[in-house]
C-alpha cells in the first residue's frame, strides 16, 4: 500500500493540495483494508474507509470505490463530480477529469468498462456499459461512449464517433540545429 502511495504522490505532481490524492489515498486504504485475516480485526478499518470515502466524495466530489480494479499511476486531473462504478476496470497511466462517469449502462444491468492503458478521458465524458477501451485512446469533452473503442482511437460526440488517433510526430532535432 505504501508504495502505490508514494507512486500516487508523485502521480500527482506531490501536492497535498490535489483532491485526486485524497481519494487515491482513500482508495488504497480500502483495498488494503482487505488483506487484513480475521474479520474482527478488519471491522474497525471497514467503518474508517467508509467514513473517509464519505468525505471525500462530500469535499472533493469523486467517487472512486475501493472495488474499482486501478493500474499504476491512475491520475484524477481535476476534482468534482467524477463517478466511478464498483465493477469498472482500468489500465495503467489513466488521466480522468472533472464531470466523468464511468459505470453501468441501465439500472439493473451488470457489466461496467474496462479501460486499457493510458487512456485520457476528457471533462465530462460518460463510458457507460459492458464495453472496451483500447489502450492509446483519447476520449473526448462531454462524449458519451457506448460501445467499444479500439486501440489508439478518438472518441468524440453525443454518441461518440470513433476517429482513428493522429498524433503529430515531431522531427528529430540534430544537435547542430539545437547549437544555432
Amino acid at each position: 500500500m505504501f508504495d502505490l502511495l508514494r507512486e500516487d504522490w508523485h502521480t500527482h505532481e506531490r501536492k497535498l493540495s490535489r483532491q485526486g490524492l485524497w481519494a487515491m489515498a482513500v482508495y488504497r486504504f480500502g483495498r488494503w483494508r482487505y488483506t487484513i485475516g480475521p474479520r474482527v480485526l478488519r471491522v474497525p478499518f471497514s467503518f474508517l474507509y467508509k467514513f473517509l470515502q464519505k468525505l471525500v466524495e462530500i469535499f472533493a466530489g469523486i467517487e472512486l470505490p475501493c472495488e474499482v480494479t486501478l493500474g499504476r499511476r491512475f491520475r484524477i486531473d481535476h476534482f468534482g463530480g467524477i463517478i466511478i462504478s464498483g465493477d469498472a476496470t482500468f489500465g495503467d497511466d489513466c488521466i480522468v477529469r472533472n464531470g466523468v462517469t464511468v459505470g453501468l449502462r441501465h439500472t439493473g444491468q451488470r457489466g461496467a468498462p474496462v479501460i486499457g492503458n493510458r487512456v485520457d478521458i476528457g471533462a465530462g465524458a460518460k463510458i457507460l456499459g459492458p464495453i472496451h477501451i483500447g489502450d492509446d485512446v483519447a476520449i473526448g469533452a462531454n462524449a458519451v461512449v457506448i460501445r467499444d473503442v479500439p486501440a489508439n482511437s478518438i472518441a468524440v460526440g453525443i454518441p461518440a464517433r470513433i476517429l482513428p488517433r493522429r498524433d503529430l510526430v515531431t522531427p528529430a532535432v540534430t544537435e547542430e540545429e539545437v547549437m544555432r
